[in-house]
């Protein structure tokens, strides 16, 4: 019979810092510095800024900070990676 020893079953115990952050702490972490893109259509799109209309069958990049705050909405990749261009920011993929 396998029994844990003591120092084994205090570790199976302890809690990774990050998976007690809060929502807002864990975008928080990010901050300033990264961003991500996704490719969202028109009619998502309406739902989530109001004060601009879109096509609801058309495609669009949606450029996002780390805390969720819209940077850029464009029709094509190239103009992600342009307006990137000379901005300081990591861009992350989105899964």
């Amino acid at each position: 019979m396998f029994e844990k020893r003591s120092d084994e079953a205090a570790t199976d115990r302890l809690i990774h810092p990050l998976k007690s952050l809060t929502s807002a702490q864990f975008a928080a972490l990010g901050g300033d510095a990264v961003a991500y893109v996704r490719p969202v259509n028109g009619a998502l799109l309406a739902t989530m800024i109001h004060d601009a209309e879109f096509d609801a069958e058309a495609e669009y990049q949606l450029l996002m900070s780390a805390d969720g705050t819209p940077l850029l909405v464009t029709d094509t990749e190239d103009a992600v990676v342009e307006w990137l261009g000379d901005k300081n920011l990591g861009l992350a993929t989105l899964h």
